[in-house]
């Protein structure tokens, strides 16, 4: 990096913070500082709640998965769409009518305490987790890419988006995250086309796609049923949708978004608004792996994009044998390069995708993902503790090889901008919810609007604490964007199913449902352990169970009563 880079990484960063600090300070009430006053626009709402979802993961692991994956995991978001109609038509009315700060309120006035202290427990858990690890993503590729401290950088992450989410709380988020998704959008814009313009002469976008097609990556749509594949349309549109129900309808770093909004319609506006650009959004991200996978067809490839597998080679007894293969991958590239070009000189790239041409593609890349799987078995005789999968690493590797002076550190800045602002949506959720749910309830006295303001500046700050702290100790997974939606199936369907039970399933009373949550809750992580289903449907798993628990257990309770 050059200094250009790092005055535009820290001017943007420091902008931020101190924007987001100086324009909210001030917070007097309850209302103002968990709410932000109920004065936030439907754009400030729908770009708040894009924000809090796209994380700093989503825009360095989705263009590595769609370098392996192709544009598949689009399906993954299929359903978020349908999610948004929902909650816009039953879960928005119905928080406003009621007034609360919490998603969780609303299940003491339908249950209990104790079922609505459980709900909000399965919240902190997840959350704070995920918390960790959007502090923890960003972190350790930089980390391995720049050389940086991996504690350091948690630290760094940490500190400043507590600074901001303290000072100003819900509404210091929704500012900030305005000119964070700016410069986001501005950011992976620019990296688009400065990609396509890297290309060779006479590859255009239409031809640079038709290569990608060839190779088996632009396969958007899959309709099998097979349960072992991850995403499929079905999987989208069936479980994506009840994960997009949960998480947006009842997670309460995204309900806190639109419950800040200046009237019931704003907020449904803001949600529609996230739904609509949603899909699109993250089609554009993964577009981008695309183009960054074409790229390569004409540029040299590493055989691993993650620094710490070549550094873990170097000094190993099997350095000959990589660079064996190292020079075999180099091979298979210029053979593949000069194939493509062939097909472009004589105009065949219409052809490309259905024929025989695509059969030798086929068999090249087979050959090279050889190479490649066989440099991961050196990679773990090396150092096993050395993460093969280098998904993560991809994007950031070109950013850093490719990219001029200055866009270094505009791309950088995106990637922790992204970091930021969903950490202090997290962060800020679960003061409130810390506050509003647990502590509150449990106060004897009632308190001034001053104390509980000053209660949930510090819950955030030790939930920013502990966020860091977790990123400290976490460890890379097999893709860091499928981590945190992992997570987030693992509970998200059984919370939904309360509150559905809450909603509609009148007869059905708080004992059914706390007893009817926690076995659900044990059942679901036991299945998660066995790895028997795709994690997309432990959310309708999920769901599912727990609805049909409480109204199995409601007769006995009900009897017990009668006792």
């Amino acid at each position: 990096m050059q200094l250009i880079d790092w005055i535009v990484l820290g001017s943007t960063l420091l902008f931020i913070v101190l924007y987001g600090a100086w324009k909210t300070k001030g917070s007097a009430t309850v209302k103002d500082y968990i709410r932000g006053g109920n004065e936030a626009k439907w754009w400030t709402i729908g770009l708040s709640v894009m924000a809090t979802q796209a994380s700093a993961i989503t825009f360095l692991s989705t263009p590595g998965q769609a370098f392996h994956s192709g544009m598949g995991f689009v399906q993954f978001y299929i359903g978020v769409p349908i999610a948004m109609v929902i909650i816009c038509l039953v879960f928005i009315p119905l928080y406003h009518r009621l007034n609360v700060y919490t998603a969780y309120e609303y299940l003491e006035s339908r249950f209990d305490l104790k079922t609505r202290t459980l709900t909000a427990l399965f919240f902190l858990i997840q959350r704070s987790l995920a918390a960790g690890i959007t502090i923890f993503a960003p972190s350790i590729i930089l980390s391995a890419v720049l050389g940086w401290n991996l504690t350091t950088l948690n630290i760094i992450i940490g500190l400043l988006v507590i600074i901001y989410t303290v000072s100003g709380g819900t509404k210091a988020v929704s500012v900030t995250q305005k000119h964070q998704m700016t410069i986001i959008f501005l950011g992976m814009f620019i990296a688009f086309f400065l990609i396509i313009s890297y290309l060779p002469d006479g590859i255009t976008f239409s031809k640079a796609l038709d290569i990608a097609g060839a190779s088996g990556k632009m396969e958007v749509l899959d309709f099998s049923f097979n349960l072992s594949n991850r995403y499929t349309f079905w999987t989208g549109i069936i479980g994506g949708t009840f994960l997009a129900l949960s998480y947006f309808g009842t997670d309460q770093s995204q309900v806190q978004r639109y419950l800040s909004g200046k009237s019931v319609k704003e907020s449904q506006l803001g949600l529609l608004f996230n739904g609509l650009l949603k899909v699109p959004m993250q089609f554009f991200i993964l577009l981008v792996g695309i183009m960054v996978f074409v790229f390569y067809q004409f540029n040299e490839a590493p055989l691993s994009f993650n620094p710490a597998a070549k550094e873990a080679i170097a000094t190993s007894a099997y350095q000959q044998e990589y660079k064996k293969l190292e020079n075999e991958l180099a091979t298979i590239q210029q053979q593949k390069e000069e194939f493509i070009i062939n097909q472009i000189a004589e105009n065949k790239t219409q052809n490309i995708r259905n024929s025989e041409a695509k059969e030798h593609l086929e068999q090249l890349n087979n050959s090279e993902q050889n190479i490649r799987n066989t440099a991961k078995e050196l990679i773990k005789k090396a150092r096993p503790d050395v993460e093969t999968n280098d998904k993560d690493y991809v994007f950031i590797h070109f950013i850093l090889n490719n990219l001029p002076k200055g866009l270094i550190g505009l791309l950088l800045a995106v990637i922790l901008s992204a970091a930021m602002s969903s950490t202090a949506s997290e962060l800020n959720a679960l003061a409130t919810t810390t506050t509003i749910d647990l502590y509150k309830p449990n106060v004897r006295k009632e308190k001034s609007e001053k104390h509980y303001v000053i209660t949930t500046m510090g819950f955030t700050l030790l939930w920013g604490i502990l966020a860091i702290i977790v990123a400290c100790f976490a460890n890379l997974f097999d893709n860091l964007i499928q981590l945190v939606n992992i997570i987030g199936s693992i509970f998200y369907g059984n919370v939904l199913g309360i509150f559905l039970i809450a909603f509609f399933i009148k007869f059905v009373k708080s004992n059914a449902t706390f007893i009817a949550a926690i076995l659900t809750q044990v059942v679901i992580i036991f299945i998660w352990w066995q790895d028997w289903l795709p994690f997309l449907w432990l959310n309708v798993l999920g769901c599912g169970i727990v609805i049909f628990l409480a109204v199995l257990l409601q007769p006995i309770f009900l009897l017990r009563e009668e006792k």
